[in-house]
């Protein structure tokens, strides 16, 4: 997995007709922008990435007269696993909805070490298929990890199986780690150093000792136990915000959509009547609407709860300052050479006892860089704090230096241009204890609904695919609280596999035998 970077993790607030205007430091309200439509219901979301654009477009498509807000300059990714896998079917579909053509063909990828390269990978779906989790097991190419180190991950499908992503299933498992789970259920030291362990470093954005053994499960689950093409990923041919996103905007305003960048909330106003959220404080501003979606990350939410008496008054918004979240750093290079590497995408592990990071070749992946002459490349990092305190030039020799122990190549090659991007606590962190304060999809307030891919959601989904998932879910939650228009169409996850399912239906019912044995819970 691979973490993909933007900046639409900033919060937005939501807005609404009559817009007000600022005189003598009072807010007072504006007379109202002429509606041909006067009687619809107004809706607000705030955040213009996955899950704010999902949510804007499946309203916008019923009528409701939706305003979007973000903070930034225009719609932006939320950080999470980079790339488009095999399950993200609903993504897949609002591409062909829209008719566009953004991603690249299935590619390969590989992992190094310090040690070179440790693995590759092929496109899954080109081998025949096997019964989960054997083709994840015997397919990958790993120099320096014998069958029978992978063989001892099979005891922990027992966990894959219990882990059936309900919220039972996230309380028993959250309280333990990752590197717990794996001891526990009798992984070996190599297995779990050159497989698992980078996984997580690159998925969940930290070492297997500080990531929840329920997160685990999820992650691992989706991308790669479940079904063995799950594992195959392709590119966008470019930046998401202009080959997907900008053209998916221009398709809302089609409907009637009202965009605003560069607008901050800074508190909530709520009807003490009815408990709703009749506005947000935006700044010296005020926007009403009747149903509003927040769909922002987590440090943006906490800023925003540190600043509204508001969300304040709920506890579920006082657990969110309870969750953690992960530096990421992004470092594009333009070299003097072209370098020959196998992979376009690559996961690098060992080099650092805390920081994943991978680096992706950009002319095999962007349409803009495929006729350079000369190598050009993106590096990302993971739980990078340590990094983003470095300058600019000492983290392009860090890069360079790493890289240079990947592909020899790079020892002669001198970069002619970088780019550094610093994305301080901008992905989620799914720490052991974390789940207790994730937000669900409705909050105490009727009117206000969640949406990201941190939110918790029983689809089963991750990443961008969980952002998007939980956009349309939060659109249905407003038509349902509206009592208007038809709800979207969700696709669901694939069915477990035969074998998977007879197991999960066994393990259910021995569960709920247990369960009537007296004292059951009496012991930890």
């Amino acid at each position: 997995m691979w973490a993909v970077t933007g900046a639409a993790f900033s919060g937005v607030v939501a807005a609404r007709f009559p817009r007000l205007l600022i005189r003598d430091g009072y807010r007072c309200r504006a007379e109202a922008s002429s509606d041909p439509h006067p009687n619809r219901k107004k809706v607000v979301v705030v955040g213009a990435g996955w899950a704010g654009l999902a949510s804007a477009h499946h309203l916008s498509k019923q009528g409701f007269d939706v305003t979007l807000l973000e903070a930034g300059s225009g719609p932006a990714e939320e950080v999470g696993v980079r790339g488009f896998w095999y399950p993200y079917r609903n993504i897949f579909s609002l591409a062909d909805e829209l008719g566009i053509q953004p991603f690249t063909k299935w590619t390969r990828s590989a992992y190094y070490s310090p040690e070179g390269m440790e693995a590759e990978f092929p496109i899954f779906q080109d081998m025949p298929r096997l019964p989960t989790p054997f083709g994840a097991l015997v397919y990958p190419q790993f120099f320096q990890l014998p069958l029978v180190d992978r063989l001892t991950s099979v005891p922990l499908m027992v966990a894959v199986i219990d882990f059936d992503n309900t919220d039972a299933a996230w309380r028993k498992y959250d309280s333990m780690t990752a590197r717990e789970l794996f001891k526990q259920y009798g992984c070996s030291a190599s297995l779990y150093q050159k497989a698992f362990e980078p996984l997580l470093q690159v998925g969940l954005f930290g070492p297997a000792e500080q990531c929840s053994a329920a997160a685990t499960l999820g992650m691992l689950y989706y991308y790669i136990l479940s079904h063995q093409q799950n594992f195959d990923v392709v590119w966008c041919r470019g930046k998401v915000e202009e080959k997907i996103f900008l053209p998916w905007l221009e398709s809302m305003k089609v409907n009637g959509l009202k965009f605003h960048d560069n607008k901050m909330v800074t508190d909530f106003m709520v009807n003490e009547d009815t408990g709703c959220i009749s506005g947000v404080v935006c700044g010296q501003e005020i926007y009403e609407a009747d149903a509003f979606i927040l769909a922002v990350g987590v440090s943006t939410l906490q800023s925003t709860v540190i600043s509204s008496s508001a969300l304040q008054s709920r506890q579920e918004f006082l657990n969110v300052l309870s969750l953690d979240t992960i530096d990421v750093l992004s470092v594009k290079l333009w070299f003097d050479r072209k370098v020959e590497i196998p992979k376009e995408a690559n996961v690098c592990f060992g080099f650092d006892d805390s920081t994943g990071w991978t680096f992706f070749v950009l002319n095999s992946i962007y349409d803009e860089y495929k006729e350079e002459p000369a190598t050009v490349l993106e590096a990302e990092f993971y739980n990078a704090t340590r990094v983003l305190l470095l300058s600019d030039e000492q983290i392009v020799a860090k890069v360079v230096s790493y890289l240079s122990i990947c592909i020899k190549e790079f020892q002669e090659a001198i970069v002619l241009q970088h780019t550094v991007v610093r994305f301080p606590k901008s992905a989620t962190h799914f720490f052991p204890g974390s789940y207790k304060y994730m937000l669900r999809g409705s909050t105490t307030f009727p009117n206000l609904f969640m949406a990201g891919n941190w939110i918790v959601t029983r689809h089963g989904s991750w990443s961008q695919e969980k952002a998007y998932v939980t956009g349309l879910e939060a659109a249905n939650r407003v038509i349902d609280y509206l009592g208007e228009g038809d709800f979207a169409k969700i696709i669901a996850v694939e069915e477990d596999e035969p074998h998977i399912e007879t197991l999960r239906s066994l393990n259910r019912r021995v569960t709920e035998l247990k369960a009537q044995i007296p004292f059951s819970d009496f012991f930890l």
